[in-house]
């Protein structure tokens, strides 16, 4: 029942911007937080940012200082503004919600959306 929906990928340059949002439905009673993710084919999945039920922000330290998460709690989206891109940063990425859908506790997942930064 519950899903999230990602939105903003893209094609871009580097040293260009990109924003990404991903917006929840369904039965979803209470949030720990909210993340973004990101993967390359025949890596694993890392962190990239969380943004807790109070606004607190982590950053991996790839991506301190030119990503900002952020979430508008009134239409339950959570947005990630990417700045100062590097090819680097090419990459499958997932949004993820943490939290309960009735009293189960469990992860949920957006569907991905590509980024891509190239020259």
């Amino acid at each position: 029942q519950v899903q999230l929906v990602e939105s903003g990928g893209g094609l871009v340059q580097p040293g260009g911007s990109l924003r990404l949002s991903c917006t929840a439905s369904g039965g979803i009673n209470s949030v720990t937080y909210m993340a973004w993710h990101r993967q390359t084919p025949g890596k694993q999945r890392n962190l990239v940012a969380t943004i807790n039920r109070g606004g607190d922000t982590v950053y991996a330290d790839s991506v301190k200082g030119r990503f900002t998460i952020s979430r508008d709690n009134a239409k339950n989206t959570v947005y990630l503004q990417m700045n100062s891109l590097k090819p680097e940063d090419t990459a499958v990425y997932y949004c993820n919600l943490y939290g309960y859908s009735g009293s189960v506790l469990a992860n949920y997942w957006g569907q991905g959306t590509q980024v891509t930064v190239n020259s």
